[in-house]
């Protein structure tokens, strides 16, 4: 704790007299540095930790934290496998999925997908996604002219120009055997809605079908090809899903969100903590700033200190006031940046937008990113982690001019005064 007069002599230096500017401006450049890289740390944090959410809540949301396949691509007896999924403790839900690369058919065009068939619940699910149409019609009786309704990604309607009540044709190579060979079904359907899940793949290649009617097309019988598993903790699904795996040893194979996504979500932590320590580095740029001020700051108060000195102020008093003089500086930057990040975090869109506007360049392609727009979840603990990071880096930096300032000889400086 601060005496009155430690606390008054602190806030005095705080704010630097009028033949001080330079020391100000230096002051001031520290608060700024801090300021802006917590501020930095904060939104690339949050961005990264938003980006990986985003992507895993989206991932699961059509695959589930993971699937069950049959080492043929079929389940025969699915139901019971998925009894038995359901039965094991940690898992939330499981359901039967059919998923097939194919091709679809429109104007002479033609474009690769993947056909999804799903259960019900998982279709109807889709609903708050729907941009045109009404997912509802995929189970309404086929019309006069006896066609049945599929929903097909935003961008693949984009790319292909379809629209609601357009008929598509939807192209199966392993169609019925023949005695001239196998000959590919090609059946049509009408385009019942049109769905943006806001993964760029997904909208671009998915189209989705009730699980009866993709048995129908692929001529599966009452086979599936997977079931999505979902867990109460994605972070421990191997766990959860081991004894589930040995039991299924020989019939079927278990692959997680892990597995499935292992090299995404691998590149996404290295970049993380890459760019966790790179920043860092602007929090000890920071943290040097503050060091320099405050070795100038004892340099031009020398006097003063010796004065104090000779009136009976300790070394640890001089050590206290320094200290929290440089403190003070690292803690306004790191309130400063903590707004400032809030800030960009919340008008990150608009932020993005007006930069892509200015440079003519897109700076969050789709294509790329996998997500339509920009996300961000920030993290208590991990702004917590970047604050004590600043005000740490603030407090080792006044070590120094506060020892300085501290073993000053009033002898030496006022032998001449």
């Amino acid at each position: 704790m601060l005496s009155p007069f430690e606390w008054m002599i602190a806030k005095r230096y705080l704010w630097p007299g009028k033949g001080e500017a330079f020391i100000a401006l230096v002051a001031g450049i520290s608060v700024g540095v801090v300021a802006l890289s917590v501020a930095l740390l904060v939104v690339v944090m949050s961005v990264m930790n938003g980006f990986r959410g985003e992507l895993l809540d989206k991932i699961v949301g059509l695959n589930g934290h993971a699937v069950v396949q049959g080492y043929d691509g079929k389940l025969n007896d699915w139901r019971d496998v998925m009894a038995d999924i359901e039965k094991t403790p940690g898992v939330v839900e499981a359901a039967p999925l059919i998923e097939k690369p194919l091709l679809i058919l429109y104007n002479g065009s033609a474009e690769a997908i993947f056909l999804r068939g799903q259960s019900d619940k998982d279709i109807k699910a889709l609903g708050d996604k729907v941009l045109l149409g009404n997912i509802d019609s995929l189970y309404a009786p086929s019309g006069e002219d006896g066609l049945r309704q599929v929903a097909i990604g935003s961008r693949l309607a984009q790319n292909l120009g379809i629209r609601v009540n357009d008929t598509i044709t939807i192209l199966n190579p392993a169609g019925r055997t023949t005695p001239f060979g196998t000959t590919p079904r090609q059946i049509p359907y009408r385009v019942g809605a049109i769905f943006e899940v806001g993964i760029y793949t997904f909208d671009e290649r998915f189209v989705m079908l009730p699980l009866a009617e993709a048995q129908s097309l692929l001529l599966m019988g009452d086979s599936v090809a997977q079931i999505e598993v979902t867990v109460d903790d994605p972070d421990k699904v191997g766990e959860i899903l081991a004894p589930v795996s040995a039991r299924l040893t020989g019939k079927a194979l278990i692959a997680d969100w892990k597995t499935m996504n292992s090299a995404l979500f691998e590149a996404l932590q290295v970049e993380r903590v890459a760019m966790f320590f790179a920043l860092s580095f602007m929090v000890l740029v920071a943290a040097f700033n503050i060091l320099s001020s405050l070795v100038m700051l004892v340099r031009a108060k020398t006097r003063d200190i010796a004065i104090m000195r000779t009136m009976g102020a300790t070394r640890r008093s001089l050590l206290k006031i320094f200290v929290t003089t440089g403190t003070t500086v690292g803690a306004i930057g790191t309130m400063t940046g903590l707004a400032l990040g809030a800030i960009i975090l919340f008008f990150r869109e608009p932020i993005v937008d007006f930069i892509a506007f200015a440079t003519g360049q897109e700076i969050w392609d789709p294509q790329v990113r996998f997500l339509s727009t920009l996300p961000s979840r920030t993290d208590p603990w991990e702004v917590f982690g970047i604050v004590m990071l600043a005000l740490g880096m603030s407090f080792l930096a006044t070590l120094y001019p506060a020892l300085k300032a501290a073993n000053t000889d009033p002898v030496q400086v006022l032998r001449y005064e």
